[in-house]
């Protein structure tokens, strides 16, 4: 298998979960270009997969200092752009699913490639949803749109490895009805 050499592309851990999973129908929001995209939840335990991120940053960072500089005379310092590495736990208190993790929106312009953890194609759209557990291909670049600058986070491939819990409070149709009593069926 082939060693990754570009510095600026992460392969995350198999405990990343992933929500606002939107990966089938690509959606414009504030009438932007349309997008698939994903938020990918990362524990903080997995300490090597955000050590791999924050250094796709740095590189994305370097790669792209003549774009975050502009017309100005100097590269705004790391510290003083947008990041897309963000805590959970500040910026997402609320939310049980975020906590003591860290998360990443990655979005693409063209579709990810979507595969189980034998890297079959996934076709059926039920198969992923907020909630599952898994891989992403995800890579770093900076850039620079109307006085807006940083290091965005752009969506290569996923690999669904297990299922999970689905956020945001939908459950299943089979949980929904496994406990019932089929005595009253049709009667």
């Amino acid at each position: 298998m082939a060693k990754n050499m570009n510095p600026t592309k992460v392969i995350t851990g198999k405990d990343t979960r992933w929500s606002y999973c939107n990966v089938w129908d690509a959606k414009s929001i504030n009438g932007g270009t349309p997008k698939y995209s994903v938020s990918l939840i990362i524990p903080k335990s997995d300490t090597v997969t955000v050590q791999k991120i924050r250094a796709a940053i740095e590189a994305a960072y370097r790669d792209g200092e003549s774009k975050l500089r502009g017309n100005g005379k100097t590269v705004p310092p790391l510290v003083a752009i947008k990041n897309p590495l963000r805590d959970g736990d500040t910026e997402r208190p609320d939310d049980p699913a975020y906590a003591n993790a860290y998360f990443v929106n990655a979005n693409s312009a063209t579709a990810p490639g979507v595969v189980d953890a034998a890297c079959n194609p996934i076709l059926t759209r039920s198969e992923v949803y907020s909630g599952v557990y898994g891989r992403a291909s995800i890579s770093f670049y900076a850039f620079n749109s109307n006085g807006n600058r940083g290091i965005a986070c752009g969506l290569n491939n996923l690999q669904k490895i297990r299922d999970g819990e689905p956020l945001g409070g939908r459950a299943s149709a089979e949980s929904d009805f496994a406990d019932e009593d089929d005595e009253d069926f049709l009667s």
